[in-house]
């Protein structure tokens, strides 16, 4: 069975740091590209950030310079560190897992944060001014 475990989440004030981590199980992690989305209340789901299977990275220009993607493939784990944080990065965020192999892609933008990837259960981030 797929899993995307998520945790880290959390209440911070702006220009605090916060750390998620996403614990992936049941597929070849090692092939797979990871990424985090987010969605905020009324927003479409958003692609934050990716880290292919070749440690090539992506970052959204809203977020590029205050946040930092990882892997560790010995422990399958996916980690999204972010600082700097603004109220405007509210919202749920989503591990998600794609590859070619699986025919999967990773979208800027996604009606709803499900389909197309492999999914985590999502964990709530909240930024206060």
């Amino acid at each position: 069975e797929v899993q995307l475990v998520e945790s880290g989440g959390g209440s911070v004030q702006a220009g605090g740091s916060l750390r998620l981590s996403c614990t992936a199980s049941g597929f070849s992690f090692d092939d797979s590209d990871m990424g985090w989305y987010r969605q905020a209340p009324g927003n479409e789901c958003e692609l934050v950030s990716t880290i292919n299977s070749d440690g090539s990275t992506y970052y959204a220009d809203s977020v590029k310079g205050r946040f930092t993607i990882s892997r560790d493939n010995a422990k399958n784990t996916v980690s999204l560190r972010m600082n700097s944080l603004k109220p405007e990065d509210t919202g749920v965020y989503y591990c998600a897992s794609t590859s070619r192999a699986r025919r999967q892609v990773f979208l800027v933008v996604l009606p709803s944060c499900r389909g197309g990837a492999w999914w985590g259960q999502g964990t709530q981030v909240t930024v206060s001014s």
